[in-house]
This record gives structure tokens, sequence and C-alpha cells, in this order.
């Protein structure tokens, strides 16, 4: 036997609406079935129903149309908002299943260049269909810029306490004094301020936090070394070593990760301490390729590592 139909109101179900809808909007089943891509027996079908269920008349015939009662463009003019809501919705959902998502990723000259292609180009493989942007910013411009939501993620070492920037810790790093390939330094196991008094200094701009903790290191032990060259860069302090001209104190995260055989690294005492950090925009939840790719980093895929090297025997 089969079972008795539910004709309670609570028992009305979308698609009846979108029928009632569309039977409002064209006046016919034919038409309203072919907007909904559905058969005409089946508009007529779940009229019937929805007319049992709220047990009144919602259209009447008129000239081979079908005209709405006044019950029936109550109802409709009742469903407009909630339609238009789950118009969005389906638009979203589209957008999303059509669309690749997006990934707007920033970073200071040192860390995009020497740490984040490989961690991105490995995220990039992973998702095929995503698009990745790679902003490469002084640091106080990259700052306002996660602030202003205008990117999804930077990876910066600076320390900020913007109210729009949200911060996620991600490596903590001491300072190192990098020394050319034979420098008498080297025999040293770790290195001082005094160390470094009279030797030719290579230093990053004032503009720097690091410059500013190093300043201060020196100042004090009542010391002051003397800058042969300055630059902005962590990595063209690196090369400059390389190249004879000078000492250095830096972050080693990234640059002492690829310095090779002419550079020799020495820790420097007393410690200067460096934090690298993801920086969000707090104003905004977080986008979800910016949450993969920091699980990503974090995952060490391709992580940040590099050793001291040896003091050099005589």
């Amino acid at each position: 036997m089969a079972a008795a139909e539910d004709l309670s109101p609570g028992s009305i179900t979308l698609r009846e609406l979108e029928i009632l809808r569309a039977l409002v909007a064209t006046g016919k089943t034919t038409a309203a079935a072919h907007r909904l891509s559905i058969s005409q027996p089946a508009v007529s079908r779940a009229l019937s129903r929805l007319e049992r269920r709220l047990d009144r008349q919602l259209f009447f015939r008129d000239a081979g149309r079908l005209m709405p009662t006044s019950e029936a463009l109550a109802i409709d003019a009742e469903l407009e908002p909630a339609f238009a809501a789950l118009a969005r919705i389906r638009e979203r959902a589209d957008q999303r299943t059509i669309q690749p998502s997006t990934l707007r990723v920033a970073a200071p000259p040192t860390i995009a260049h020497r740490f984040l292609p490989g961690p991105l180009a490995a995220y990039a493989r992973l998702h095929a269909q995503m698009r990745i942007s790679l902003d490469v910013l002084s640091s106080d411009v990259l700052v306002t810029q996660v602030a202003e939501g205008r990117i999804d993620l930077a990876f910066a070492d600076v320390d900020t306490a913007h109210a729009g920037v949200r911060v996620e810790p991600y490596l903590t790093t001491e300072a190192v004094c990098l020394l050319p390939q034979g420098h008498p330094l080297c025999q040293r196991k770790e290195i001082t301020p005094a160390d470094l008094v009279n030797q030719p200094f290579i230093a990053l701009t004032r503009r720097h936090s690091a410059r500013i903790a190093i300043d201060a290191v020196f100042s004090e032990a009542g010391m002051t070394c003397r800058p042969a060259i300055e630059t902005s860069t962590a990595v063209s302090a690196a090369e400059f070593v390389r190249e004879g001209l000078g000492v250095t104190l830096l972050n080693p995260f990234p640059v002492a990760g690829r310095l090779g055989r002419d550079v020799v690294v020495r820790p420097f005492r007393p410690s200067i301490r460096f934090a690298a950090s993801f920086l969000l925009p707090s104003s905004v939840p977080v986008a979800p390729a910016a949450l993969g790719f920091m699980a990503h980093v974090r995952s060490g895929t391709t992580p940040f590592s590099f050793s001291l090297s040896q003091p050099e025997t005589a």
C-alpha cells in the first residue's frame, strides 16, 4: 500500500517554490518546465501538491494562461529576498568552481630572492590551478599593503605593531659574522665587537632594522666599527664580503644557506636575535590559500638550514 502523502505546510519543498515562481513569471506550465529544465507534467503535479498543502488555489486559468491569485503573488513577493540570496550563493559557488583560487604573497628583496622561490615553486606544483603572485617590496610598504588587504600574506623579518597586521612567527635566528675565506678572524670560534673595531665593515643602511640592532650592541660595548661600504640588502652585503671588501654582521636567514666556500660564517657574541614571521591582514579572514601556504612552509618541504664553518687550521 502506498504511503500517505504528507500535505502539511512544513513539507513544502524548495522545488515546489521554484515552480510557483516560474509559473508567476511565465503563466504557462510548458514555459515554467523549460525554465527549470523539468517536464510539463512534473510542473503540474508539483503545483497540485503545493495547492493541497496550502489548502488554497494559487492559479486560475484565463484564455489559456495560468493567472496567479493574490495569495500566489504574496507568496512570490515573500520569496524574492530568499531566492535572491540563494542565487548569490550559487554564483559564488560557480565562481569558485570555474575560477582558480589566488595567492598574493609579498616579501622584502632578500627573502623574496633567497628563500621564497623554492617554497612557492613547490606549492605551485601541488596547486597547478592556483594563480600565485609575488611582490618584492620594501618592509614599510609591505606592512602597509598587508594592513590594507592588498596582499594575502607577507613573509618578512620586520618587527611591527601595526593594528591592521597579524603576526604569525616562523623562525628565530641569531646574528652571524661573515668573513672572506682566509681572513685572520676565521681562526676564531666566535666573533665579538672588539674583534671588528679595526676591520673594514660592510654595514646595512641605517633604515634597516638589523643595522639598528647591530649599532646598539657596539654602543653598549663602548665601541664603533668602521663602515667600508653601506648597502640596503643582506644579499649584497654577503657579496661584498665575498669580494674581500670587509666583514659583516647579519641575520643568517636566508642568505647563510647559499654562501659557498668563499665566505666563512662565525657565531657572534653577544647574541643579536632576529625573527622571521608571516604577516596577515587582521581586518579580514585569512585567505584559505594563505593558510595552505603557511602550512606548506612550516612542514619543512623546503626548509632553511645552514651550518657554521669550522675554524681554519693553521
